[in-house]
């Protein structure tokens, strides 16, 4: 892999890790589309490091928000009762929790079987549409300070289904938000907040297996690439879902995947 191809896939890895339109799928297909070098799991975890950078950097203040709400409602019953921010960290937490206990078994036996460029491209149609559907009978009714504990949790078990390349987490997190009744820029921060538990779980307990020596070089380009663009991809979702439907997103997934299944059957091949 050269520095040039780093790049892109980290820009790659950026946009689509918080855009609805899933990372994980799009980094098994972008480089079957080019015909480049399969690149190895630990540069796929290196970019996840990028977009942890992304979403820390976006979101710093609600991160200290939520650490010191936590910790101040761990030692003071006043602060328990009285503080906001220790009542939606313990919401991101619940969140959290399934994906990250289901990942850690799960993680990589899901990603061995479902590796196959047309697989993705079959679920990146199949849950594009299952997000317009949703969007076009959620109620949107409910804001962030009316997140209640039924909506962190079914969030949290839909983000176990983004295990799969293809299904996006920002997407499915997004589906089960607006079918609680969450506006969509709730139902979007929400999303990214929670991701943040997993994205750095993820990062800290499999890198530790270190990235080959050959993908290093890379690997910096790629996790600066992808925080430049994950930071951008935040600030545009959040403000594109002020005044609009998820429609755009629903129309590329189906298109993308149609390419990449067309590409595929034309090389003779469905891997």
């Amino acid at each position: 892999m050269n520095l040039l191809q780093a790049a892109v896939l980290g820009a790659v890895q950026g946009l689509t890790e918080f855009l609805p339109i899933s990372s994980s799928g799009h980094l098994i297909m972008v480089p079957y589309l080019f015909g480049w070098p399969e690149h190895s799991q630990a540069f796929d975890l290196a970019l996840h490091l990028g977009t942890l950078i992304a979403l820390l950097w976006y979101f710093w203040a609600d991160w200290l928000h939520l650490i010191r709400g936590f910790f101040a409602g761990l030692v003071s019953a006043q602060a328990r009762h009285d503080d906001p921010s220790w009542r939606m960290s313990l919401l991101v937490l619940l969140g959290s929790v399934p994906a990250g206990l289901v990942g850690l078994v799960a993680e990589k036996p899901v990603e061995q079987l479902l590796r196959s460029p047309v697989i993705n491209a079959v679920l990146l149609i199949v849950f594009g549409l299952v997000l317009y559907v949703v969007d076009r009978i959620a109620t949107l009714k409910r804001s962030m300070d009316e997140l209640r504990w039924m909506d962190a949790l079914t969030m949290g078990l839909a983000q176990i289904l983004a295990l799969a390349p293809g299904v996006s987490r920002s997407g499915i997190t997004l589906s089960a938000g607006l079918l609680r009744g969450l506006d969509r820029p709730t139902a979007a921060r929400f999303s990214f907040l929670m991701s943040g538990p997993i994205i750095t779980a993820a990062a800290l307990f499999k890198l530790r297996e270190g990235i080959p020596a050959d993908e290093r070089a890379a690997a910096v380009v790629g996790v600066i690439s992808a925080a430049v663009f994950g930071f951008l991809s935040i600030g545009f979702l959040l403000r594109y879902l002020q005044r609009n439907t998820l429609t755009l997103f629903v129309v590329y997934r189906v298109l993308f995947g149609v390419l990449v299944i067309g590409v595929a059957f034309a090389r003779g091949s469905g891997g």
